[in-house]
């Protein structure tokens, strides 16, 4: 079942990629967005085609103390929000030893605790209507980590991990939470990458994950217009997963990674029981 009645958006990284491929499904369904971008220009004329629809607000996702007033300006002009996105992001390619503690927080501060700030304003207003969904944007990389990607896909496992618990603590209020979990698709994700410097100890050993990220932009599989349209089907709609992956090559990886991991699990279950005192009584827990 979906529903045709108008919703309100805020996306953040609106101005490219999935964030534009969503703003623009959006408001061609007839929806409101804020648009939430760093340079208010770029979205000059989406704004001129949607002058009713569309607000476009200065906002830089990694700005905590930007979050409120963001939501308040939402409310302000429509009202409600209904959909939250979560989609500003970028990565660092390096070793583990590559990657400065610099690198590393950016990323956590865009990737988690910019979301984390944009959701805790926006959550009141949701709880009040008692409906909303909030969409975090992480990616294949947020459930399977790989070499040289360690500092992106440890924000985007600290999204999800946050982000399961939101869920739960949430539904009883009516809001659903939305991991979307993309293979490669085709942003400028892959033309905007920073790599660190590179060092002899891992200069061979990652020169193919190097070459093949940097390669990558412009012949990804996925079609984020398509993706945008699905995630807005879903927006107004009854039923929406805790995790969608999304294109086949995200399908494919994630269902290996659960299955190897159950059958890591199953491998190892003896040995593990075995940690527990021999007259311990099975805990009982609310969740």
């Amino acid at each position: 079942m979906t529903t045709d009645a108008t919703q309100t958006w805020i996306i953040t990284g609106a101005s490219k990629g999935f964030g534009r491929a969503l703003a623009d499904a959006a408001l061609a369904t007839g929806d409101n967005v804020v648009a939430a971008v760093r340079n208010p220009d770029s979205m000059a004329v989406m704004a001129a085609e949607y002058p009713g629809s569309c607000l476009v607000a200065r906002f830089d996702a990694r700005d905590t103390h930007a979050a409120n007033g963001l939501v308040s300006t939402t409310l302000d002009r429509f009202g409600r929000l209904d959909v939250l996105v979560n989609n500003a992001g970028r990565a660092v390619i390096g070793a583990v030893e590559e990657v400065g503690d610099a690198q590393l927080r950016d990323l956590m501060d865009l990737h988690l605790f910019g979301p984390a700030a944009l959701v805790r304003a926006a959550l009141p207003a949701m709880r009040d209507q008692r409906s909303g969904t909030i969409v975090q944007m992480s990616s294949q990389g947020g459930r399977v980590a790989f070499p040289g990607v360690s500092a992106y896909c440890a924000s985007k496992f600290a999204l999800e991990g946050w982000s399961e618990s939101l869920a739960a603590e949430v539904a009883p209020f009516g809001v659903r939470v939305l991991l979307v979990e993309p293979s490669r698709f085709r942003t400028a994700f892959n033309a905007e990458l920073e790599f660190s410097a590179v060092s002899d100890s891992y200069r061979d050993t990652l020169a193919p994950l190097r070459a093949d990220m940097a390669g990558a932009d412009g012949v990804q599989e996925g079609d984020p217009v398509r993706a945008a349209g699905i995630i807005v089907r879903l927006a107004h709609s009854d039923n929406v997963p805790l995790r969608l992956p999304l294109g086949q090559e995200a399908v494919e990886r994630l269902s290996g990674v659960y299955r190897r991991g159950l059958a890591e699990v199953e491998r190892w279950a003896e040995i593990a029981r075995s940690a527990d005192f021999d007259d311990a009584v099975s805990a009982v827990r609310p969740v």
